[in-house]
């Protein structure tokens, strides 16, 4: 029953308001400068700032490349040297990003796992806690064995039948016209920091969860291009476990602690569709943050935008057959 089902959500490729391509190859290249960023801020009794740092990795803008077809989306991304703003070592220090996302859409949920792969950074506002410092003279205090790494996942569903939100995420549909819809959605994630400070390492583990509720609508201004505005805010927490490592090699004391975050996100999405090409553009923030300390609070806050270009094409009949041979094992797919 299940298989079938599946069978005739592929052979559909038409509704009343959503128009779908889930049996053509879409190719797609991205730019973006989605990179990572940490704030870290200490307020006094006041709750006034007196110390504000952001580490941050010596990468400006980072390529994707996505493949997309049925119901699966895949994309690759990666922070190429010779791009301007990814080369600046010799101040910044190195730094590597790689970032692995697959993204499933059974019916009207949207789940995405991904793995993340971050090293190297360095304090970005140096200029706000050495007086007079000069960037070519003093350069930037760098943290080269930082290393984070993340393997995460959401989920989400869409309230309103008639709503694609595909069509923001992977332009994998095409909203005919105009609507809106509330969209709540899981994240989580397992973060492991490591770091190795005057020869000795570090290694801490966070996990978070959060849950959330945005509201997306895509407004469709003619037949081929739509602009998207979304808000989303949430709740979650936070679950950290630190161990260090002592100068003989033993292991230090565990150090295990909880938090509450509050999180917020939103963006605008425009974007030009055909039956063959398509492009875009995008601007998103992502904010959040928890009090470490009565005095202390940590902030992830990023604001990045997002170029895109694709193409569409009929699947080659070995790719076909390849994906029927695994959508028979696996009818989710």
């Amino acid at each position: 029953m299940l298989s079938l089902m599946y069978a005739q959500a592929s052979a559909q490729t038409d509704s009343t308001n959503i128009k779908s391509y889930i049996n053509q190859v879409m190719i797609r290249v991205n730019l973006d400068t989605n990179l990572e960023s940490f704030t870290y801020s200490e307020i006094n009794d006041n709750e006034d700032v007196i110390k504000e740092m952001v580490f941050s990795i010596n990468n400006k803008t980072k390529t994707s490349l996505s493949l997309d077809y049925r119901n699966i989306s895949a994309t690759l991304s990666f922070a190429p040297k010779f791009l301007p703003g990814n080369n600046d070592n010799n101040l910044k220090g190195n730094s590597s990003y790689t970032d692995f996302k697959l993204r499933f859409f059974p019916k009207r949920f949207i789940q995405t796992v991904y793995y993340k792969n971050v090293k190297g950074f360095y304090i970005k506002n140096m200029q706000d806690l050495i007086p007079g410092w000069q960037e070519e003279k003093d350069g930037y205090i760098q943290f080269p064995d930082f290393r984070v790494q993340t393997f995460g996942g959401s989920t989400s569903y869409v309230l309103k039948k008639d709503f694609s939100l595909k069509s923001i995420y992977t332009q994998g549909e095409w909203q005919k016209n105009s609507r809106g819809s509330f969209v709540p959605f899981l994240d989580y994630d397992l973060t492991i920091f490591r770091d190795i400070e005057n020869g000795q390492k570090t290694k801490e583990y966070q996990y978070n969860i959060g849950a959330n509720i945005g509201y997306f609508y895509n407004w469709v201004i003619d037949n081929k291009v739509s602009i998207a505005p979304y808000l989303a805010v949430g709740f979650g927490g936070k679950f950290t476990n630190f161990r260090d490592t002592l100068d003989d090699g033993s292991k230090g004391s565990r150090e295990k602690k909880q938090y509450a975050t509050v999180r917020g996100s939103g963006g605008l999405h425009i974007g030009y569709n055909s039956d063959r090409v398509l492009f875009g553009g995008k601007l998103n923030f992502n904010a959040t943050a928890y009090n470490e300390r009565d005095n202390y609070t940590v902030e992830n806050n990023n604001v990045y935008g997002l170029i895109y270009i694709g193409y569409r094409f009929a699947p080659p009949k070995a790719v076909k057959n390849t994906y029927d041979k695994i959508q028979n094992k696996v009818p989710i797919l």
